[in-house]
């Protein structure tokens, strides 16, 4: 059963001191999605870990998980009492320590991987129970930032304008470098006025994973990567769903009022919020352009090795991978 909000304590604390940033924000949540199986990476994943342990749960980075790396990115933002945790089930292994009884948090157990529509879904509704209509900023938990206090300040901006248009989702969205297939791309379209420099767009266009001639053709044109970092009121979350699979939505309504996720859960489909929420509705999205945060999307292993490349990073695990005959890539690049 999908387990109520409830609260532990903090191990990182004192293990990873945090630099100043903005005030922490006492009326918005933010909600880490890690509930994803990590299959792309799953050879990596298991040569570094021993185990089939999902890549949000490996120390891909360094000393920390990719989780604990991200709950260290967003605590200066976000008092812990308002962090929500995503997971699955089969999962519990991994993350039973990660977020263990002395961690402050707030955990929502899926019975299984359902897709992000059906995480951001639950997570809005159960939030929902427990605030009234307050933003809410969702975060992958398996990527990487180079610069993490722009980062922070991004999300911050990001946070104030999201108050000032509860109409709309504002997706935060990096300058696009080179053709990538595998990201969501956002085209921008006329400027909000009222906002300065020009960071703030409204979205033409969303396209999840374009082929090789539309990612060139996008490039061409100066569009956007989506980073999945998602920031707004929790009713436009479930209005924007409601929309494009209310059948969906209203299941999971009437487990949270039975009880039922295990079978709720079982009928349902897999659903992209991406491909299958955003992607139809671009005129409920607002882009905002976080150009200094060098965000990557640590998707396939040689996306890995480049983001160990470019930013200096030498984890323990990275002395396997040292002979011609690898069977990953070390260093290189992921641009070709």
């Amino acid at each position: 059963m999908l387990s109520r909000l409830h609260l532990q304590n903090d191990p990182l604390k004192d293990s990873l001191p945090v630099k100043p940033v903005p005030s922490k924000s006492k009326t918005a949540w933010a909600v880490v999605l890690a509930g994803g199986d990590g299959t792309r990476l799953q050879r990596l994943t298991f040569q570094i870990s021993g185990d089939a342990r999902p890549k949000q749960f490996c120390k891909l980075m360094g000393k920390h998980s990719l989780l604990m790396q991200t709950s260290r990115r967003i605590a200066p933002l976000f008092t812990s009492d308002r962090q929500v945790y995503v997971v699955t089930r089969a999962h519990d292994v991994f993350y039973r320590d990660e977020l263990s009884i002395s961690k402050t948090s707030l955990i929502l157990e899926q019975p299984c991987n359902r897709g992000t529509a059906i995480a951001i879904g639950v997570a809005a509704l159960r939030i929902l129970e427990n605030d009234i209509d307050p933003l809410v900023a969702f975060f992958p938990s398996d990527h990487h930032y180079s610069n993490e206090s722009a980062f922070v300040g991004a999300v911050d901006s990001a946070l104030e304008y999201s108050r000032h248009y509860p109409n709309e989702l504002v997706l935060l969205s990096a300058e696009a470098t080179y053709p990538e297939v595998e990201y969501g791309w956002i085209e921008p379209g006329s400027a909000v006025s009222d906002i300065p420099r020009g960071r703030l767009s409204h979205v033409t266009r969303f396209w999840e994973k374009p082929s090789p001639a539309q990612a060139r053709t996008l490039l061409r044109r100066r569009c956007l990567w989506n980073t999945f970092v998602t920031i707004g009121r929790a009713t436009t979350y479930l209005e924007l769903l409601r929309k494009r699979i209310p059948d969906v939505i209203a299941s999971i309504e009437g487990a949270m009022t039975t009880g039922g996720f295990d079978v709720a859960y079982r009928d349902l489909p897999s659903v992209d919020i991406s491909r299958e929420v955003f992607s139809p509705q671009p005129n409920r999205l607002l882009a905002f352009r976080d150009t200094e945060s060098g965000w990557a999307d640590l998707g396939t292993p040689q996306r890995v090795f480049d983001v160990l490349a470019r930013n200096d990073i030498a984890p323990d695990w990275l002395g396997q991978f040292t002979t011609p005959n690898d069977n990953f890539k070390r260093g290189g690049t992921c641009l070709a």
